[in-house]
């Protein structure tokens, strides 16, 4: 039986799932964090994301480029430097994406390091 609350969804399908699809997955929510600090280069975007090929940072970024998140500057320079902000829609990811920040610091991090103490 169909929950209530997908209802008003029938035929577009649910909100929820359009969302994650455009920034949910392993480095796209650190991606558009470490964006809301204003723009970065390519280098210093994987050095702050972390553990992330190149291969797959670059197919991360563009996905989010496609999706209008966030936005790609190429400088006609050599060797050649690109630059990624944030988009106006990217930015309206702040609060959602500061309140996954204080529910992980109150919620996900616990039970991760308790499962750790396992």
């Amino acid at each position: 039986m169909r929950e209530p609350r997908f209802d008003c969804y029938s035929g577009m399908g649910c909100p929820v799932e359009a969302s994650l699809e455009l920034f949910g997955g392993k480095w796209k929510g650190m991606i558009l964090y470490h964006l809301l600090d204003g723009t970065l280069r390519f280098n210093e975007l994987q050095r702050q994301v972390g553990n992330v090929t190149q291969r797959i940072l670059t197919k991360q970024l563009r996905e989010l480029e496609t999706s209008g998140l966030i936005h790609r500057e190429v400088y006609a320079e050599v060797p050649p430097k690109v630059e990624y902000s944030l988009t106006d829609v990217g930015k309206t990811l702040r609060p959602i994406l500061m309140s996954l920040k204080t529910w992980g610091e109150h919620y996900a991090i616990p039970i991760h390091l308790k499962d750790c103490q396992k």
